[in-house]
């Protein structure tokens, strides 16, 4: 007798029930890049900005930052993980492989949904217009302006859109974790390499990250929304790799 009615309620929590969650989280990530963005144009955040930034120098000279002398290095190649050349190519590849393995609407849908983000940024940067930090040398070239964080929230946008779907290829849910935490993983340490190189402010980062994560839980829930009433989309989802 309970079983027509689990199975319901089963549908809606899937149909209705995630996608709305989600939607609540793009809700609470917007208003709190509002507020982290508000702070950072009255200048509220501009001190503890500077002393962390400061704090990862050596105070004898600004210009030699702390720790071994190979973790700058190491910082500037990860770093370029979150840059426009290294996250053009994942995409590429990536669409690549999904038109090779014969689907189509969902390059589309990915390529789409990256560049849309990568527009947001520089939308967002052009708005803002901050300017880069003065207070160290920096360790690394940049060529635009300061918040958000363009390798933070670029990295953030890529390495999750990317990381769902191939979410959506596993079978298991310990793979579908670990994919989502490289992805996380990936985003981190690309934001905290730009603070460590002095190329940014840490209220730059975390709003890169948080405007990343909230178009990152859009497009998610926009891709549940598509291929609930695209059949090509949902067959494709489901299609096995060939």
């Amino acid at each position: 007798m309970l079983r027509g009615p689990l199975r319901v309620l089963s549908g809606w929590d899937v149909m209705v029930t995630r996608p709305l969650g989600l939607l609540l989280l793009v809700v609470a990530c917007v208003l709190g890049f509002v507020v982290l963005s508000d702070e950072v144009h009255e200048g509220d955040t501009q001190d503890i900005d500077e002393r962390i930034v400061r704090s990862l120098r050596r105070e004898e000279d600004p210009a030699l930052p702390r720790g071994p002398w190979w973790l700058a290095e190491t910082a500037r190649d990860v770093t370029s993980l979150g840059g426009f050349p290294v996250l053009s190519l994942i995409t590429t590849a990536v669409c690549g492989f999904l038109l090779v393995a014969r689907r189509y609407r969902t390059s589309l849908f990915v390529l789409s949904s990256i560049v849309g983000g990568w527009i947001l940024n520089a939308l967002l940067k052009n708005l803002f217009h901050r300017p880069r930090p003065s207070v160290v040398p920096h360790l690394t070239e940049t060529m635009s302006t300061s918040f958000p964080s363009g390798h933070a929230m670029l990295s953030a946008i890529t390495y999750l859109t990317l990381g769902a779907l191939l979410a959506q290829f596993a079978e298991h849910r310990r793979v579908k974790v670990y994919l989502l935490a490289v992805a996380l993983v990936l985003s981190v340490l690309v934001g905290c390499t730009r603070v460590y190189l002095g190329v940014h402010y840490p209220s730059d980062v975390l709003g890169g990250w948080v405007a990343g994560l909230a178009w990152a839980l859009f497009v998610t829930v926009a891709a549940r929304t598509l291929r609930r009433r695209s059949p090509a989309l949902r067959e494709e989802a489901q299609r096995p790799v060939e």
